[in-house]
């Protein structure tokens, strides 16, 4: 069974993790439950049909709480040659740290860095990963977004821009060896109850960017590349600090000929636990 596969293939990656973070793992898992969070987006995997996307984050406050710090793994599988089941090969492993500033009762900026391990496939046969099997990447960021509330609706424009570098899994330069990527985003909350415990978010989030070639050193034109369309829904009771969030993103690639992705989102964030 393709969840079967997906559940060994976590275990594995798991057990060839140095001891001491798999310890550390193994007590944000056991924790998880007891104080969560947050919404983490599924990140985008390119021209695929369906995708699926479980993270796993710690949240801290700093200092007087102006400051904090998130940090969080997740996992991303995609579909196979089915071109349905979004569970059916591993896709992604992401590893993100993220330090946020609400300097202003209604601006707040974001420094960050992550790194992902890409999964490559034939497109003719998803079952097959491509040589190299799969892209490492490093990515830096920042974010700027502005806190609004009208009623009972929040809104939150943000503008982010990043850096991102990708290597082969020799660390050679990969085909596309560096791209700047500006990312804006419009997102809207609405409580679904006087005590907030169910709340409703609504995304949408448009993409340019401009890339470097690994081999040519060339650069090319700065353009949109794809949208992403995204619903969430958060249970938060109060008589238990647990937070779920479960939700739903369209990737729209492409502008005049466009192809649609469709993903499965769930993730927890634990929250000041030290």
């Amino acid at each position: 069974m393709p969840y079967l596969r997906i559940f060994k293939k976590l275990i594995v990656m798991i057990l060839n993790i140095h001891y001491p973070v798999r310890r550390l793992l193994a007590f944000l898992w056991i924790l998880s439950p007891l104080c969560v969070a947050g919404q983490i987006i599924p990140p985008g995997l390119g021209d695929i049909e369906t995708g699926s996307w479980m993270a796993l984050g710690l949240r801290q406050d700093i200092g007087n709480k102006n400051w904090s710090s998130t940090t969080y793994f997740g996992i991303a599988g995609r579909n196979g040659p089915d071109e349905i089941n979004p569970f059916e090969n591993h896709a992604a492993f992401v590893l993100n740290q993220e330090f946020k500033n609400r300097f202003h009762p209604k601006w707040e900026y974001s420094a960050a860095g992550s790194y992902r391990r890409q999964y490559q496939y034939d497109k003719e046969n998803p079952q097959i990963a491509a040589d190299p099997k799969f892209k490492q990447e490093f990515r830096i960021y920042g974010r700027f977004s502005y806190l609004y509330k009208t009623g009972k609706i929040e809104i939150t424009p943000t503008f982010r821009q990043e850096v991102i570098k990708y290597y082969t899994p020799d660390f050679q330069d990969f085909p596309e060896s560096l791209r700047l990527r500006s990312r804006f985003r419009i997102k809207a909350g609405l409580p679904l109850n006087p005590d907030k415990t169910h709340r409703l978010s609504l995304y949408s989030e448009q993409l340019f960017s401009v890339s470097q070639s690994g081999i040519t050193g060339d650069w090319g034109d700065f353009r949109y590349s794809d949208s992403r369309f995204s619903i969430y829904y958060t249970w938060s009771p109060d008589a238990i600090p647990l937070s779920v969030d479960i939700g739903y993103m369209a990737n729209v690639l492409g502008k005049k000929q466009y192809h649609t992705a469709h993903y499965l989102g769930v993730d927890l964030v634990i929250k000041n636990i030290f």
